[in-house]
């Protein structure tokens, strides 16, 4: 809990008692490695806070190596189909802990519980909403300005602990590129 504490503290004050409900909410989960939790057109009802581990976030195809890669989360990030959990409509794409993960979950009616009887409720919903659009417009300007070898490089300048822990064909996927192109990048770095 004190991972999540110290993130939300970054966002802004909280009273005990809007923590202490905040907290009573949480559940703390474990996803054993390769284990997907969120599948393709299951509704989305949990946003989770993740305390250790990496998820992949991907589009399944009948051909495995196929799949699209269009996401990770790693520690001290928040991880959810957040536009299914949202809407509360069925997901187009499926989460997958790429190693054991450790997370905690709080369900859409517990987070709209926590939206109405919380003064700082909101606020933290509203900030993290926008922290997670962030992430989402500099991914997609990403792909669209820079290079595969310019977005791979960046990757792995920002996250380097992704060569242990990802494997290639998910980064890939992820900079949109094939597993050959990633090796020919990877060859002349």
């Amino acid at each position: 809990m004190k991972q999540i504490k110290t993130y939300l503290d970054q966002i802004a004050t909280i009273s005990n008692s809007d923590w202490d409900f905040f907290i009573s909410k949480l559940q703390r989960r474990i996803v054993p490695k390769k284990a997907i939790f969120l599948k393709i057109n299951e509704i989305e009802n949990h946003i989770s806070f993740i305390e250790s581990g990496v998820v992949r976030l991907f589009i399944p195809k009948e051909d495995p190596e196929k799949e699209i890669t269009f996401g990770f989360s790693f520690k001290d990030q928040f991880i959810s189909a957040y536009d299914s959990f949202l809407t509360q409509q069925p997901s187009a794409y499926q989460l997958q802990a790429l190693t054991e993960t450790s997370i905690l979950s709080i369900t859409y009616s517990d987070l709209q519980a926590v939206y109405n009887k919380t003064q700082i409720g909101n606020l933290i919903g509203r900030l993290t909403s926008e922290r997670l659009f962030l992430l989402k417009s500099k991914r997609e300007q990403d792909l669209l300005n820079l290079t595969a070898q310019e977005r791979y490089t960046k990757l792995f300048k920002e996250r380097p602990e992704l060569l242990k822990v990802i494997p290639l064909k998910f980064i890939s996927s992820y900079i949109g590129v094939t597993a050959q192109a990633l090796s020919r990048i990877r060859k002349r770095l």
